[in-house]
């Protein structure tokens, strides 16, 4: 029997797939939540529905399910973007990147007119905690994280850009302040702290409910 967090991914990616219009581009995120979007999105079967996925493991999904990719290269703005989350603390900032694909992911939700995070109750927490992914470049490496102590680098392949994975595992505070480090710090590509600014909408799904932040 599927857990009540499975029933309300299934919840919550159908509102996100509701969102979708004829004629639109969209961003696609990652994760299972994401990836419980992908076949309702390809059961409406939309006219004219291009879509730019920010990982490979999402492209290749969309892509078997007959979603029209493109490469986010051939145009500069969306007119949605739906994607998942890690953390999603009452002020209104994410915690991206467990899927190791923040990067991409940031870039997608900034081209995008409208920025939509889909969730199941379980990802909802008071504050943010670490850890905080990051992308990190492979040159000077011990450097940056002598500069980002205590930062663990994980076991993984690089990104799809090259980057070295890894996660901060010091206390959050203040989330605008630890942004505003990390970004500042040389050799960081990008982190998964997310602003609410970033953010125009949230779904949140508790039982078969979905509520809207």
């Amino acid at each position: 029997m599927p857990s009540s967090i499975d029933l309300e991914k299934d919840a919550v990616a159908e509102a996100g797939a509701a969102l979708v219009r004829e004629g639109m581009r969209v961003g696609l995120g990652s994760g299972s939540t994401v990836a419980r979007l992908l076949p309702r999105l390809a059961d409406r079967k939309l006219k004219e529905v291009t879509y730019v996925a920010t990982s490979p493991e999402t492209e290749q999904a969309a892509l078997d399910l007959g979603l029209d990719v493109r490469p986010f290269a051939t145009f500069a703005r969306l007119d949605l973007a739906l994607d998942s989350a890690d953390q999603v603390a009452l002020s209104g900032w994410l915690v991206k990147g467990g899927g190791c694909a923040h990067t991409r992911e940031k870039v997608v939700a900034a081209a995008a007119d409208r920025f939509v995070v889909i969730v199941s109750s379980n990802k909802l927490v008071p504050a943010l905690t670490a850890p905080i992914p990051l992308e990190l470049l492979a040159f000077g490496l011990a450097s940056t994280l002598q500069l980002l102590a205590p930062t663990a680098v994980r076991s993984t392949p690089p990104t799809p850009d090259g980057g070295v994975l890894g996660d901060y595992l010091g206390p959050v505070g203040d989330p605008d302040q630890l942004a505003a480090t990390l970004s500042a710090t040389p050799g960081v590509v990008e982190h998964g702290l997310f602003p609410p600014q970033l953010t125009d909408e949230i779904l949140v799904a508790t039982g078969p409910s979905v509520r809207r932040l």
